[in-house]
């Protein structure tokens, strides 16, 4: 009988490695499905809270940021491009692209969480923020991307329109770092065991090995 085990992704859409990582967890989870019974929750990470709606440009942002040269930065972006690759995704960032704020796009996917249909409005941002290179801070794209998944447009309206679910992710985020999150992705299992970066599916199943067979996780 497969074990059920608990998985917090914990991500900001904002992040180019997350797509990396949530396509490397979810193909690990593929092929384990005769061992792993997974709950899986999306937890929110802004990495830009303090960006505006107009964002900036990724090349600018990572020199200002991390302090690292612009052929770095340019560098970075090729190896998550080619990484994405690997999973059938295409990023298509390149020293044009724009880092947004997320801010209410973790809004909204705090909402679809209430109901546990995270997944497919989670995917389509990426898509929108690296694929189509679309502002995920836009309303108007936001509202559009609610309708493509089908879910109630007019109710994300007004969640964008408020402050509702801002105390909600402002919770989560408070709690990831209280917990020592402190970059994306984190991959938490069953609440007690971590593994940080986007890894390998072989480092993912040997984490939920480990798990099943109770021996200490490898990291």
């Amino acid at each position: 009988m497969a074990r059920t085990i608990r998985i917090d992704f914990v991500a900001d859409v904002a992040c180019p490695w997350c797509v990396v990582g949530i396509h490397s967890l979810l193909s690990t989870l593929a092929a384990l499905r005769d061992e792993v019974n997974p709950e899986l929750y999306l937890q929110p990470f802004e990495l830009n809270p303090e960006l505006g709606p107009q964002g900036e440009n990724v090349v600018d942002h990572a020199v200002k940021k991390y302090g690292t040269t612009r052929e770095e930065a340019e560098a970075g972006i090729k190896r998550a491009n080619d990484q994405a690759a690997l999973y059938g995704f295409a990023l298509n960032q390149s020293s044009r692209s724009r880092v947004w704020n997320t801010r209410d796009a973790h809004r909204l996917l705090f909402w679809t969480g209430l109901d546990g249909n995270q997944m497919p409005l989670f995917h389509a941002l990426y898509r929108a923020n690296f694929t189509e290179q679309r502002s995920v801070s836009d309303h108007a794209v936001l509202l559009d991307l609610v309708g493509r998944v089908g879910l109630d447009v007019e109710r994300a309206r007004a969640i964008l329109g408020s402050d509702e679910y801002a105390n909600d992710v402002d919770s989560k985020e408070q709690s990831a770092l209280q917990n020592g999150i402190i970059r994306v992705p984190t991959v938490v299992f069953d609440q007690r065991w971590t593994v940080q970066g986007a890894q390998t599916p072989q480092i993912y199943a040997q984490a939920m090995r480990d798990i099943i067979s109770s021996e200490p996780l490898t990291q």
